[in-house]
């Protein structure tokens, strides 16, 4: 046996901030300091650690999305030794950013991203066991070829299912069907696989953007003011999501505000603001929208973005959505 085979797994923690970082009261912990203080890794593999940003995730932006994605490909294309990339992230807007990814990313290598709800100095802090589990994770060859996963309170999620309920509890990320796995302390255990396309199997290429298509998402709620609508359309975006009621339902203010931003060309999409929504059997409306059929308002949004970037065709939209 060779000594190359004796060697351990690579594998790149990439720290962006979020609370996973933080201690009450202190500067946020820089990416080695949070690795470091995890001895416990090195026993799992050979541990990299590069610090990408060191921000509260209510802070992230499309723009640094786009710098995330660009860099993660460009490690997993030129260090074939790379098993694997864990990024820890703050879980106000973890379940976006991990999509963006999910759709972006061109390697069927694992792509883990991974946060805490309690802070490092709380009692009972979440994070070191999740940053364990998601290394763990990541090192399963079951996960090679799922696409970006989300790692928190021993639960594997995809990426385009998972979103965050609560603003304290550790089991605050609940899947929109069922998980991917659970982490088990003497094994890694996936039941099943996302069967939507994702990672190499999108067309979205973002290597050579610095910016993406402008896209905002207003919520409908009752006695809508359509003026909301023509401030947005008059502001030179590319997209618009809506945030409907369950099955992609809007108030009449609603309708009026649409109804003129969609005869100005303005793509919109409606997506149910409702976690189990889902918008079946498209609602008729009387000028052209796009419908997200299971993706919530903010995830609607990500795709938006990307398919603008790909056509003009509103048909060729609404396809991907069925796809992604």
């Amino acid at each position: 046996m060779t000594q190359s085979s004796f060697a351990k797994p690579k594998v790149l923690i990439i720290t962006t901030g979020g609370t996973i970082a933080s201690v009450n009261g202190k500067p946020m912990i820089d990416g080695p300091a949070l690795v470091g203080a995890l001895p416990e890794l090195g026993n799992l593999a050979d541990i990299q650690v590069e610090e990408f940003s060191k921000i509260g995730s209510s802070k992230m932006t499309p723009a640094l999305w786009l710098q995330l994605s660009q860099r993660v490909n460009q490690l997993l294309a030129t260090d074939e030794d790379l098993n694997s990339v864990v990024i820890t992230h703050g879980t106000d807007t973890l379940e976006e950013t991990a999509y963006f990814l999910h759709l972006t990313i061109r390697s069927p290598k694992p792509v883990i991203v991974v946060g805490a709800m309690r802070s490092a100095n709380e009692i009972s802090a979440d994070g070191p066991a999740n940053l364990i589990n998601a290394v763990r994770v990541g090192l399963a060859p079951e996960a090679v070829g799922s696409g970006v996963m989300v790692v928190l309170n021993e639960r594997i999620s995809a990426a385009r299912e998972v979103w965050k309920t609560h603003n304290r509890g550790v089991d605050t990320f609940q899947s929109s069907s069922s998980f991917l796995g659970v982490v088990d302390p003497d094994k890694i255990r996936f039941y099943r696989q996302t069967l939507y396309a994702h990672t190499a199997n999108t067309p979205f290429r973002i290597e050579k953007l610095d910016q993406l298509p402008k896209v905002e998402l207003v919520m409908d709620f009752t006695d809508f003011d359509p003026g909301i609508i023509d401030y947005f359309a008059s502001k030179g975006l590319d997209g618009l999501v809506v945030g409907s009621f369950a099955g992609g339902r809007i108030s009449a203010g609603m309708t009026e505000g649409l109804k003129r931003a969609a005869g100005k060309g303005l793509p919109i999409c409606i997506a149910s603001q409702v976690p189990e929504g889902r918008i079946i059997g498209y609602p008729e409306y009387d000028f052209p929208v796009l419908f997200a059929p299971d993706l919530s308002p903010k995830k609607a949004r990500i795709l938006l973005m990307l398919s603008l970037l790909l056509t003009d065709d509103p048909e060729q939209w609404q396809a991907y959505f069925e796809q992604f």
